[in-house]
């Protein structure tokens, strides 16, 4: 594995370091980015994040909402109605990072053909008897 660029700690302390990758790890995951994509253009309902995020489980998406809004990149917005209406809506700090999180989805779609042929190669490379 390359050893290149592996010093994210290079103009922070450790401290920073750490919260820094806290941070990114968080809005990096594969569900915190499906649900800030999805609230960024205004308020949407728990069911229909839940549908149009495929694959997620009903836990799951519980579990990413109440992170992302204990680090105040969603808002969650009860209506006194019988049920209960419950709206979930990006905050200026997650829409700031949707552009970002735009662009990085953009860059998977244009390179995943890239790297799934170079995954497969890599994988026959090691497979193959040693010469």
């Amino acid at each position: 594995m390359s050893q290149r660029h592996t010093d994210v700690t290079g103009h922070v302390d450790e401290g920073q370091a750490c919260a820094i990758l806290d941070v990114l790890n968080r809005v990096s995951g594969k569900w915190s980015i499906a649900v800030l994509i999805r609230t960024a253009g205004g308020p949407v309902r728990f069911t229909e994040l839940e549908r149009s995020i495929e694959g997620i489980s009903r836990r799951m998406l519980t579990l990413t909402l109440r992170n992302l809004e204990r680090d105040g990149l969603i808002t969650r917005t009860v209506y006194p109605t019988v049920p209960a209406k419950v709206e979930y809506t990006a905050t200026e700090m997650a829409r700031e990072l949707y552009d970002h999180l735009v662009g990085l989805t953009a860059w998977a779609e244009r390179h995943g053909p890239a790297v799934v042929a170079s995954r497969a190669a890599y994988d026959r490379a090691a497979a193959a008897p040693a010469t």
